[in-house]
Formats: C-alpha cells, structure tokens, sequence
C-alpha cells in the first residue's frame, strides 16, 4: 500500500480549513499545509490539526502548488485548496487506489457549490480535476489564476468514483469581487506572454463563454443560480481581454510619449 501526502493551500480560510482537513485525515499518511500568512483563525485552525503547517508569501498558484508539492514526504501527492472537501464515495475510492497505485495520476470529479446551490451543469460539474498523482510525473502549470497539474508525456491517468466537494462562490457579490480580480490577473499574464486582443475580441469571448455554459453545458438546467453564474462568467471571461487590450493601448500610448520627447 502507497502513502499520501495531502498537501493544502491556503489564505484566509477560516470558514472551510476544518472541512477540508477533517476530511483528509483517514486517507492521508501527513497532511502539509502552506499559508500564505492568513490574518485570520487559519492558523490556529491546522495547527489544532497537528498538520504541518509552512507559511510561504504567495508568488502565484501554480508556484504556490508546485512549493507545497515539494514539501511532500512521500511520492505520491494528494493536493487540494483549503475549500475542498472530499466526499465519502471518493475517500473509499482513494483507499482503494492506495492499495493498488497503478496509474501516474487520477481524476476527481468536482461537483461546484454556488450561492448554497450544488450545481449539475453550468461547466461547474463534473469539472474534472487532476488532484492524485506522483510528484515526480508532473507539475502545476499555467497562467495564473488557472492552474493545472499536467502530467509528462507518456503518463498514464485514470478516474475515480466520488465528488471533491468545493465552496465555490457563496454569494453573487463575492463571484462579482473575484471575477473583477482574476480577470485582471489573467489580463497581466496575458499581456507578458505577448496575448493581444482586437476591438472585438472582448465581446467575441463573453457571447462565447456564455452559450458554451449556457446552452452547450446545458447551465439553463440549472435555473436561476445556474443562469447568473454563466451570466457572471462570461462577463469576467469579457473584462478579462477588454483589460488586455487596454494594457496594450497604454504600452502604444507610453511609446508615442517617448517617441515625441526624443524629437522634442
């Protein structure tokens, strides 16, 4: 049988640590916890756990995941993010793998909770995520606030029975807050790996982003909450390249100052 080590990470996570570490600590051989220095009772919370508990300035999810990841004793990593929780169908698929580690790495299903609200459709379920594999196969990737963790070429991956239950978004004014931050986030990512955007490229992306929700993941099926969660989105997915494209136009408007100066 493998040992696990579950690996969290966390900021300010007061209402949901508990949860989370309650619910790893019949599948997971340690459990590490890295804060990225919480001002609330997030401490005090995993360390009434006797967790391992590292606090680390957040450079980035995918950097934060990866630091986390690195801290692992044992090779095979169990990671989640402090408002997750494992559902008791997926902690006896877990044990089962345990017994018989044969894959680099397993899927999750990810089953969304939005406004109090456990969503079905909306892109917000099955939301299959990568959280079980060994270390050494893989790492986080990509821009941030999208992480992944990608396996090398050549692994091989599996999925399991069971939702990883996550507090999404408990209220249209904290999905609003976020969806203002992450796009700007996603637009400076973009804006360094040299992305740029059209003067329609925004409103191409936030009619997109909607009718794949929407309609294609069949949001509709999930009335009111599932219609302003894909409403909500596809604005973000339009602030997050109407912000690209200003960051360019600055940059454009920065190198004509310049320009004018040098012949002045």
């Amino acid at each position: 049988m493998v040992k696990i080590s579950a690996v969290v990470i966390a900021f300010n996570e007061e209402e949901y640590i508990g949860k989370c570490l309650e619910s790893l600590k019949e599948v997971a051989d340690e459990i590490i916890v890295v804060d990225s220095y919480s001002t609330d009772s997030t401490p005090d919370i995993c360390r009434s756990f006797n967790v391992k508990f590292i606090q680390h300035h957040f450079e980035g999810y995918a950097e934060q995941k990866n630091f986390a990841t690195s801290l692992a004793t044992y090779p095979v990593v169990l990671s989640l993010d402090a408002d997750e929780v494992l559902s008791e169908e997926l902690k006896i698929s877990i044990l089962k793998v345990k017994e018989d580690f044969r894959f680099d790495g397993y899927y999750f299903n990810r089953r969304n909770n939005y406004c109090g609200k456990w969503m079905k459709h909306s892109r917000l379920y099955p939301d299959r995520q990568l959280r079980l594999f060994n270390a050494g196969k893989g790492k986080w990737v990509g821009p941030n606030p999208h992480d992944s963790f990608v396996l090398n070429k050549g692994c091989k991956s599996s999925r399991v029975k069971g939702d990883l239950l996550h507090w999404n978004y408990k209220s249209i004014e904290e999905h609003v807050d976020k969806i203002n931050r992450f796009s700007t986030i996603a637009a400076e990512e973009y804006f360094k790996a040299g992305r740029k955007a059209g003067c329609f490229t925004a409103h191409f992306h936030l009619v997109w982003n909607f009718f794949r929700s929407f309609i294609l993941s069949r949001g509709f099926l999930d009335g009111y909450f599932g219609y302003t969660f894909c409403m909500i989105t596809a604005h973000g997915s339009f602030l997050k390249y109407a912000k690209l494209r200003r960051l360019w136009l600055l940059k454009k408007q920065s190198g004509r100052h310049k320009s004018n100066e040098r012949g002045s």
